[in-house]
């Protein structure tokens, strides 16, 4: 092969490895806009609703024997605030995307604005677990990023967060929660019990056949709880919600 030819393999080749490595990078890119639709909070309109569908939603959480006697908590511009003023001891809200994990598979849907899940703490969750939702809710607003919303969680942790209380759980069995937006956004009537961290295997849970779930949203990353989910087959309003395992 002469000079000239050996010159234009050359550039045949350098042009090849520059395709592979453009295509490359825009396949990378197109893979992280795909794991991070969201990868910044929007406006916080986007996160607000109107006062009285949020409380309906809110108590849309529990059953109506349960939830029309609780306090109903509204998202407003500067954290949640008490709407409606109950007298069992219960908290309904609606909670938005950043109660989400902060990484792993869920962690796609931390700033979310179309999240709402409407949750009803009893009386020993609304003492220790929902103060942090309060403590979240807070640094969001004030326009934290996540890596110093985890170092605020550990501060608080350290400094202010109330011990579990034993008997925390809550209810999660709104017809109207929108968890993901993944088509299966109405997700499964549940309850949720809050635990110190321990291997799921303790409930068996995440077995072949088992109703028992143990959920990532805490799991000491970095709140020191779990969380187990059962669920219990009907909605809030006392229609089937079937279980399929």
């Amino acid at each position: 092969m002469n000079q000239m030819g050996q010159k234009i393999v050359a550039m045949i080749a350098l042009g090849t490895i520059a395709l592979v490595v453009a295509l490359g990078a825009a396949g990378q890119a197109q893979a992280q806009d795909v794991k991070a639709p969201y990868p910044n909070m929007a406006p916080l309109d986007q996160y607000l609703m109107d006062r009285n569908a949020e409380i309906a939603m809110a108590r849309s959480a529990a059953p109506e024997a349960i939830s029309r006697d609780a306090d109903v908590l509204a998202l407003g511009r500067h954290g949640y605030e008490t709407a409606v003023k109950g007298k069992n001891g219960f908290v309904c809200l609606v909670e938005r995307g950043w109660m989400s994990p902060f990484d792993g598979e869920l962690a796609v849907n931390f700033w979310n604005p179309k999240l709402r899940g409407p949750v009803c703490y009893n009386p020993p969750a609304a003492r220790s677990i929902l103060p942090l939702t309060y403590k979240r809710t807070e640094m969001v607003l004030a326009g934290q990023s996540k890596a110093q919303i985890i170092e605020g969680i550990k501060t608080f942790m350290r400094e202010k967060l109330p011990p579990l209380e034993p008997g925390a759980m809550s209810y999660m069995m709104s017809k109207e929660q929108y968890l993901s937006d993944d088509g299966q956004h109405n997700w499964i009537a549940h309850v949720m019990i809050y635990t110190p961290l321990m291997d799921g295997a303790v409930w068996g849970a995440d077995l072949p056949h088992s109703p028992a779930m143990l959920n990532p949203q805490f799991h000491g990353h970095p709140e020191p709880i779990d969380v187990f989910m059962l669920p219990v087959g009907m909605w809030s309003d006392g229609t089937a919600d079937p279980v399929k395992y």
